[in-house]
């Protein structure tokens, strides 16, 4: 391999970093693949650890083909020294130099040992992770996020119960409910706040995609297949249980997103697999400047931020599945390729990802429209519902800052509150602690994406183990 050859970083080993990475690599660019996870795939494309023994992971995931594509090309660029991919390595900062970037990482289960890699340019492809909000009970024992649920099972082979409710709001409801049925749990019910009636409203918008419009049609044959009980306009209240989940009550609600008095009912479950969307992970983006909208890193058409040297490709753009991630992460890498080759990319090469792209992009935004947290989700969560977990601050705590002294704004509410103080930073409590404030979210701007060792702060510049 030619020293003089560009060098990207691509962080994250998800659809979207493994598709950069390939696309980057098989035209003349040196490629670092870092990421936090012990094997590539991301949560998408997560496998059993091989220990496990599993005779038919395939059983746990579509899109098999594309992932054995990814995975085979991968290995090919490893092999050919075009590609190095750096596992158990957990980003924390990457710094802009004046002859490119340098990604600050920690190594392995403890994270505590520095690693450095040196780039010409960075393209980041950080994923998103869940949007969790609270009600009463959801700190018990038993109550996991629906991913997390998801996660278990597909790299674990586990499941934290033998019966199930899947509640909230979204897509992800449907393959984690029915993953779940496969392993053989009984899915008591299938919870979902929105109406999906308001899908054939939007039939028109929805129709370009006909192939996700059949998966979600798959999913809903076999949960039909496994007589699982869904509920529409309905949402979970309460989860009940002392040492862990015995129980939840659910209810439904009316047009306005309020629940509807005297239809409560209780359901006994040991596991309630909740969520409420995903959010993108924004971190490294902000440290370095990259432009937010709402709450995704802004883009051109070439996947580059505003930041000179920076890409950013899949669920850190905008939340919209695996399909969207891979189109967006092939362009990126093209892109990248080009313009550190000292070119300027032709569009025409990636014409197909970006019709993708496009489509896809559209295919989600009316989904967002319609699979939303119900409009009052906050009159539900009592005073002495927990709402940060690490700091352990309730509702009442985020109202009292509210309504007695004075906050308008999230920082104000953290400032009196500790809401938003502990280990997460306010990524798991952020939308809560908003929403129950009634202000607005608002991005905060951190210098680290994890929490860093004193000791490797202090020895920045000293010996710290370079990935190439």
């Amino acid at each position: 391999m030619n020293a003089e050859e560009p060098r990207l970083a691509v962080i994250g080993a998800g659809p979207a970093g493994l598709a950069a990475a390939l696309a980057a690599a098989g035209r003349g660019v040196r490629v670092t693949l870092v990421d936090s996870a012990e094997a590539p795939g991301g949560q998408f494309y997560r496998q059993p650890s091989a220990g496990l023994g599993a005779r038919r992971p395939e059983a746990l995931h579509h899109q098999w083909r594309t992932w054995r594509r990814l995975r085979e090309g991968l290995d090919q660029y490893i092999a050919a020294g075009r590609v190095g991919h750096r596992a158990d390595h957990h980003v924390w900062c990457v710094e802009r130099e004046p002859e490119g970037f340098t990604v600050h990482a920690l190594l392995g289960p403890e994270q505590e040992k520095p690693a450095v890699v040196h780039a010409d340019a960075v393209l980041l492809a950080t994923g998103g992770y869940e949007k969790v909000l609270p009600f009463p009970g959801w700190t018990l024992p038993g109550v996991v996020t629906a991913g997390g649920a998801q996660a278990m099972l597909k790299g674990g082979l586990v499941v934290s119960g033998r019966t199930a409710v899947v509640a909230g709001t979204g897509p992800l409801l449907l393959p984690v409910a029915t993953g779940l049925a496969g392993a053989g749990v009984t899915v008591a019910a299938l919870v979902e706040s929105a109406d999906p009636k308001a899908l054939v409203r939007r039939a028109g918008a929805l129709a370009g995609r006909a192939d996700k419009l059949a998966e979600g049609a798959g999913y809903a044959r076999e949960l039909l297949r496994r007589r699982v009980r869904t509920l529409v306009r309905h949402t979970v209240v309460e989860a009940h249980g002392t040492d862990r989940l015995t129980a939840v009550t659910v209810a439904a609600l009316d047009a306005e997103g309020r629940v509807r008095p005297g239809t409560e009912r209780r359901t006994p479950c040991d596991t309630l697999a909740v969520g409420h969307g995903m959010l993108p992970h924004t971190d490294l983006a902000e440290a370095l400047g990259c432009r937010i909208i709402g709450p995704n890193v802004h883009v051109d058409e070439e996947q580059r931020t505003d930041v000179p040297g920076v890409w950013a490709a899949g669920e850190t753009t905008g939340i919209g599945g695996a399909a969207l991630a891979l189109a967006e992460g092939h362009i990126a890498g093209r892109s990248a390729a080009a313009r550190l080759r000292g070119r300027d990319p032709d569009p025409r090469e990636w014409a197909a990802a970006a019709k993708s792209r496009a489509a896809l992009r559209g295919f989600f935004a009316t989904l967002d429209s319609v699979y939303a947290p119900p409009a009052h989700w906050t009159e539900q969560v009592t005073d002495a519902t927990v709402v940060c977990r690490c700091e352990e601050v309730t509702a009442g705590a985020v109202r009292e800052a509210v309504g007695e002294l004075g906050a308008g704004d999230v920082r104000t509410v953290k400032l009196l509150t500790r809401a938003g103080m502990g280990w997460c930073q306010g990524r798991v409590c952020g939308p809560a602690v908003a929403g129950i404030a009634g202000c607005p979210e608002s991005v905060g701007r951190r210098p680290f994406a994890r929490p860093v060792p004193l000791g490797v702060l202090a020895d920045q510049n000293g010996d710290q183990a370079e990935a190439r």
